[in-house]
């Protein structure tokens, strides 16, 4: 395996970190070009200078003095805002983008990526919610693959290698159902954000952690799955699975399942993308199943998480309809983890953006750029109203 050359987008979050470990344990194999932050400057001169990165981006440009003040010693060339990650990852000497940017925001570099035929190692599902069919589109024309980092996808990808090209019969999705998985509807109506962001199994960004607890995440990976791997949304099926052991799992048309398993760890995904097609040692937990004792699963409850409801309302839909999800649950999420708003007013936004936004069947990018930013502006009127009604 030759040494590959990777850029970071997101390098100071969750994603972003376990990643470093990862390059951390295969110095000899991957080296750090690009590393971008929005707002964490100090973490990202500490990244910069313990892998010699050639080039870093942090986005906040008031941040810009900073970052180049302390790398300047290092030569390491420092850059600011979202522009210049887009344009930097362009780069000939940039071989896999890991996009791990949070939310829509990752959409942009991400698709400048896919245009210089990049491999992308995408870890930010909200690209292939808001904009899906674009994006495969331009992947398949400009020759750059895509390779999952969910844990979720990649299991299934992984599930798909022994396939030996059989049609899929259905994908299971597993999802751990949250910290909110055995309480009643009335108690998850009073949960604070303490208590949403106690994720039992998953160490994650406050984002998706919030998403994991109204299970979001799990609508938001039907859709990715749907443009990933090319599958209809009858045919993708979500089991919760508490203890988070067996990632997700495909089945064929006999009848036979293939599981992808392991201990909740993004790094086994994140070093499958990096790695792809080979296989690396990893410094992680291995199974043991005589110690693992027994696995349980179970149907979700839409009642009590009703978000999975609207993500195959919004893959149904099609057109800009899972964009307008995405980006009122982006805001509502935001107000959320400010304490603006209850736990089910983040749903309840989501269905009164869904029913009420302009519906494009076709949008072309321009109009994914357009319908997020009008989303996002109504679902924060409708903040305001309930705030304003409401103590938290």
């Amino acid at each position: 395996m030759e040494k590959r050359h990777i850029a970071i987008l997101g390098s100071t979050g969750s994603i972003g970190r376990q990643a470093l470990d990862v390059i951390r344990q295969h110095r000899d194999l991957f080296q750090v070009e690009l590393l971008t932050a929005n707002n964490s400057s100090e973490l990202l001169i500490q990244q910069a200078i313990e892998f010699d990165a050639n080039a870093v981006v942090i986005c906040n440009e008031d941040k810009y003095k900073e970052v180049s003040d302390a790398l300047s010693p290092y030569y390491i060339k420092v850059f600011a805002g979202m522009q210049s990650v887009c344009d930097l990852v362009t780069g000939d000497n940039i071989d896999i983008v890991l996009t791990s940017m949070v939310g829509f925001s990752g959409l942009s570099s991400t698709v400048s990526a896919v245009k210089a035929g990049k491999t992308i190692a995408l870890a930010n599902k909200e690209t292939l919610v808001a904009a899906g069919e674009i994006v495969m589109d331009l992947a398949m024309k400009h020759n750059a693959r895509i390779l999952p980092v969910d844990s979720e996808h990649s299991a299934i990808f992984q599930c798909l290698m022994g396939s030996a090209g059989a049609a899929i019969e259905k994908i299971h999705l597993t999802a751990s159902g949250g910290p909110f998985r055995t309480w009643a509807r009335e108690d998850i109506a009073k949960a604070t954000r303490a208590q949403a962001l106690n994720h039992p199994n998953w160490s994650m960004g406050s984002k998706i952690t919030i998403d994991s607890a109204t299970m979001m995440n799990k609508g938001l990976e039907i859709i990715e799955a749907r443009w990933l791997f090319g599958t209809p949304g009858e045919k993708i099926n979500v089991v919760v699975h508490p203890e988070s052991i067996i990632h997700s799992m495909v089945e064929y048309a006999d009848g036979s399942v293939i599981a992808q398993m392991g201990h909740p760890d993004m790094r086994e995904a994140i070093q499958f993308a990096f790695s792809y097609p080979f296989r690396l040692p990893l410094d992680n937990r291995k199974l043991n199943f005589a110690e693992l004792g027994s696995m349980s699963f179970f149907a979700p409850d839409l009642e009590k998480f009703p978000a999975v409801k609207l993500a195959y309302e919004a893959l149904e839909k099609g057109g800009n309809m899972a964009c307008i999800m995405n980006a009122a649950n982006e805001a509502a999420v935001a107000a959320f983890l400010k304490e603006q708003i209850g736990f089910y007013d983040i749903t309840d936004i989501v269905q009164e953006c869904m029913n009420g936004a302009e519906f494009v069947m076709a949008p072309d990018l321009e109009t994914i750029f357009n319908t997020n930013e009008t989303i996002l502006a109504r679902a924060s009127e409708m903040i305001g109203r309930i705030s304003g009604r409401k103590s938290f």
